[in-house]
C-alpha cells in the first residue's frame, strides 16, 4: 500500500505546479486556495475513527487508497480553477484518510525497538515508488509528448487495480490491540501535539511555496521538476533506512534537534537564494530532513497507551492540519507581496519546534494515564 500510494500521489504532485500554471493560469493566490481546499481532509481525518465503527482499518485503506487513485484519474478532466479545486479535495480525503489508518496500523504492528527502522525502510519503499512515477512521467512527457490528462488517467487507473489486487489477494492481519472508537486527546501528549502542529505548518511551505518557487523563480520545466524528484527519492532510497536506524539509537530528542537546526539554515537559504542549481541543493536537503520526523511517531509510539494509536493517529492529523488549512491561503496572498517573508516565517517555526523537542526525555517510556487525563 505504501508504494501504491507514493507512486500515484507522486504523479499528481509533480505534475501540479506545472499544470496549474499552464492549463489554468494560477497565481500565487489561486495555488494557495487549492492546498489550503487539500488539506481541509486531513484537518477533518479525526472523523475516521467514527467510520472505523463500521470497518477494520485494514479495508478503510484499502478503500480510500482507492478514492484517493480515482481523484486522481479526474483531475486531468478538470483543467479548470473550480474544477481542480474539486478533484483536489477528492484525492485528498483519500490520501488523508489513508495516511491516518496507515500510521495508526504501523504503530500497531511494529514492535516498539524496530519502530523508527521500519519507518526507515518503509519510508524507502514510498520513494522507490516515487521514482518510478517521477522517471515515468519524465519519459513519458519529454520522449513521447503525452498530455497531461493521460498521465494522470493511466498512473490513477495503475492505483485502482493495485487496490482491488490488495483487497482480493491480502488476508485480514491481526491487531494486537482492540482499539479504542473514540477520540482521544491526553494531556501528556502536549509534546507530540506540538510538534505535529509544528510539523504540519513547516511541511506548507515546501509542499506549496518551495516547489512553486522553483516553477515561477527559476522557471523548471515539468522535465527538470521530475529530474529534481528523481534525485529526492534516490537520497530517500540510500539513506531514509538509515536515519530510521539512527534515530533507534541516539533517541528522539537528538534526532529532532538535527532536524530542526538544519531547517533554520534551510528556510533561511530559500529566502535568500538567487542561483536555480542553489534552490535545488535546498530541496533535496529540507525533503531529506523529512526522513527525521519518523522521530516524532516513534516518541508518541514510546510514551503511548497502545490502544490509543488509532485514535491518537486521527487526532494528530487534524491538529497537523490545522496550520496546513490556514497556511496556504494566508501565505499564498503574502506570496505576492513578499516570498522572503514566506520563507523566514518558515524559520519562526523551526526555531519553535526546535525549542519544544528539548523537552522530550532522552530515554522515553510509556505513560501512566489518570481517569482525568
Amino acid at each position: 500500500m505504501a508504494f501504491i500510494m507514493s507512486l500515484t500521489f507522486a504523479v499528481w504532485n509533480v505534475l501540479l505546479n506545472n499544470f496549474v500554471i499552464e492549463s489554468a493560469q494560477f497565481s500565487g493566490r489561486e495555488i494557495g486556495i487549492l492546498q489550503s481546499l487539500r488539506e481541509v481532509p486531513g484537518f477533518l481525518a479525526f472523523t475516521a475513527i467514527y467510520l472505523l465503527l463500521f470497518i477494520r482499518e485494514q479495508k478503510f485503506a484499502y478503500l480510500f487508497l482507492g478514492v484517493m487513485s480515482l481523484g486522481i484519474i479526474a483531475t486531468g478532466n478538470f483543467p479548470t480553477e473550480y474544477g481542480l479545486y474539486l478533484t483536489t479535495v477528492i484525492m485528498s480525503i483519500g490520501f488523508h484518510y489513508f495516511e491516518t489508518v496507515n500510521q495508526s496500523l504501523t504503530l500497531q504492528w511494529v514492535a516498539k525497538d524496530k519502530a523508527a527502522h521500519f519507518m526507515g525502510r518503509a519510508l524507502s519503499v514510498k520513494a522507490g515508488g516515487s521514482l518510478l512515477a517521477y522517471s515515468l512521467v519524465w519519459l513519458l512527457m519529454e520522449w513521447f509528448g503525452v498530455s497531461y490528462n493521460f498521465v494522470y488517467m493511466l498512473f490513477g487507473l495503475i492505483g485502482v487495480i493495485a487496490v482491488v489486487f490488495m483487497w482480493l489477494s491480502f488476508p485480514l492481519f491481526a491487531q494486537p490491540h482492540i482499539q479504542h472508537k473514540k477520540l482521544i486527546l491526553r494531556k501528556e501528549y502536549w509534546i507530540y501535539y506540538a510538534l505535529t502542529f509544528l510539523s504540519g505548518a513547516r511541511r506548507q511551505i515546501f509542499i506549496v511555496f518551495a516547489g512553486f518557487m522553483m516553477v515561477e523563480k527559476f522557471s523548471y520545466t515539468v522535465s527538470e521538476i521530475s529530474l529534481l524528484f528523481i534525485l529526492n527519492y534516490l537520497f530517500n532510497i540510500m539513506f531514509a533506512a538509515k536515519i530510521g536506524a539512527w534515530i533507534g539509537k541516539v533517541g528522539e530528542r537528538k534526532a529532532l534537534s538535527v532536524e530542526y537546526i538544519g531547517l533554520i539554515i534551510v528556510f533561511s537559504g530559500y529566502a535568500m537564494v538567487e542561483n536555480g542549481h542553489a534552490a535545488a541543493a535546498l530541496y533535496v536537503i529540507d525533503h531529506l530532513f523529512f526522513a527525521m520526523a519518523i522521530a516524532s511517531k516513534s516518541y508518541l509510539q514510546k510514551i503511548a497507551d497502545p490502544k490509543d494509536l488509532s485514535a491518537t493517529a486521527g487526532v494528530s492529523f487534524t491538529i497537523n492540519h490545522i496550520a496546513a488549512v490556514i497556511i496556504p491561503v494566508v501565505l499564498g496572498m503574502l506570496w505576492l507581496k513578499s516570498p522572503d517573508l514566506v520563507f523566514y516565517i518558515g524559520v519562526v517555526f523551526a526555531v519553535c519546534s526546535l525549542i519544544i523537542s528539548q523537552l522530550i526525555p532522552r530515554s522515553p517510556t510509556q505513560l501512566v494515564f489518570s481517569e482525568a487525563s
